[in-house]
């Protein structure tokens, strides 16, 4: 039996903090705990003029 690579990939949601493993290189659509589709965009909070 040879050795084998394994590439996964850590992901972290910017909106719930939530961490978790894919194994592919695709961009995932949304975050598997809160489903938030923006997950890898900062949250940008507006200010009260």
């Amino acid at each position: 039996m040879g050795k084998k690579e394994i590439r996964v990939y850590e992901c972290e949601c910017e909106r719930c903090d939530h961490m978790w493993i894919t194994r592919t290189e695709d961009i995932p659509i949304v975050c598997p705990k809160c489903k938030s589709p923006y997950w890898d965009k900062p949250i940008i909070h507006a200010r009260n003029r």
